[in-house]
């Protein structure tokens, strides 16, 4: 990446800040062209049969027959799983139970969001509390591991709580938020490893870790990824991709039904995922995620290009914000803002410098790309 001219693609805002992005002779990148070619195709099918979503429907609501629930749904207070559960009740006449994850840094709007679409549903909530010591002690380790992908324990404990909750209680379908309309375009990994590699988790915990996770939340991807999917047959859909949305149609539907509060970028639901993608990851390594965000609301019409670069060409975060942030983040932590800036300036390092199963995912990743389940780039 260091050796190359920076270039940014001609056709949405992604640009060598990802290192493996490649380039036609017209300037256009690999995940446009994958775009064009693999992803839109796909969509295009599942949005013009409607008969796709409606099978699915069907095939959720038998699963249930009889019982209390027939599905279940990962609620963050953000906009997808907001307007999804918005739709499985009132649109798809599904009865979900809604689940959620209190790593500890919810923000004020978050917490306010899911209590909305709880009582203006009348839906169920189970709401699983992290430990707070083990979390705590994961998240230093991933800073003093100095890599990028510092969500990875809250990613991980997000994904595994829930996967592990169904699979414990015997439901058959996750109803899952994502779409490819806001997300066709994927992070690379160098800016946001996979936080499903336990392994790797593992290894910078050993590392750099000082409590044991004894009620931590764990998956790794064969577990949830073979032994729920195959031998306990839970399945994850993705309704969103079935019908025609858009990010501001949703967010203007659910403050009009649930008078739900926005926030100011996709994510930042997490107060620490905001000081993350906002602040640490730009300013540390050099990776602003608004590119891939912006990109995908490019791509499927959301946003205009000069827009989307006028916006990252400013900073993400302006200092007085960042401190209080940085002074928050710390005191969270329990470690001092000077203890926190010496690991702001620390070596920057990736997942490749410790124990990963990166081989065995990539091949993973190539099998379900040649079996047409992923569409997206992932590189």
């Amino acid at each position: 990446m260091d050796n190359r001219k920076f270039q940014v693609c001609t056709n949405c805002a992604m640009d060598t800040t990802d290192p493996n992005i490649e380039f036609d002779e017209k300037g256009v990148c690999n995940h446009c062209r994958n775009f064009y070619e693999n992803i839109k195709p796909e969509w295009d099918k599942k949005l013009n049969e409607s008969e796709l979503l409606s099978t699915m429907i069907e095939e959720i609501k038998r699963s249930g027959k009889g019982k209390e629930y027939d599905c279940i749904l990962g609620i963050s207070g953000g906009v997808d799983s907001s307007y999804l559960a918005y739709l499985a009740k009132e649109k798809f006449g599904l009865k979900p139970l809604l689940f959620h994850v209190d790593a500890g840094w919810n923000s004020q709007e978050a917490v306010n969001n899911i209590e909305k679409i709880v009582d203006g549903l009348k839906l169920d909530l189970i709401t699983e509390v992290v430990n707070w010591e083990e979390m705590k002690d994961l998240q230093l380790a991933f800073f003093k591991a100095g890599v990028p992908h510092l969500d990875t324990p809250q990613d991980h404990v997000f994904f595994a709580s829930l996967y592990n909750y169904a699979a414990k209680h015997g439901f058959k379908y996750i109803l899952n938020g994502g779409n490819y309309s806001t997300e066709c375009i994927r992070e690379p990994l160098d800016w946001h490893y996979h936080a499903s590699d336990l392994r790797q988790l593992k290894d910078i915990h050993k590392k750099f870790g000082n409590r044991k996770l004894k009620t931590f939340p764990l998956a790794g991807i064969f577990k949830y990824k073979l032994y729920y999917r195959y031998f306990k047959g839970l399945k994850v859909v993705q309704p969103l991709n079935y019908m025609p949305y858009t990010k501001e149609g949703a967010i203007q539907e659910l403050e009009t039904r649930f008078q739900w509060q926005r926030y100011s970028h996709k994510h930042y639901e997490s107060r620490f995922t905001k000081f993350y993608e906002g602040y640490w990851l730009p300013k540390k390594f050099g990776f602003d995620k608004r590119k891939a965000h912006y990109s995908s609301l490019i791509l499927t019409g959301q946003k205009s290009r000069h827009d989307a670069l006028k916006e990252i060409s400013h900073l993400p975060f302006d200092e007085e914000t960042a401190r209080r942030d940085f002074e928050y983040i710390a005191s969270k932590l329990d470690i001092t803002v000077e203890e926190l800036r010496k690991l702001e300036e620390s070596e920057n390092k990736s997942y490749r410098d410790y124990k990963s199963t990166s081989g065995i995912i990539a091949l993973g990743t190539k099998i379900m790309r040649f079996l047409g389940i992923e569409k997206r780039v992932i590189q």
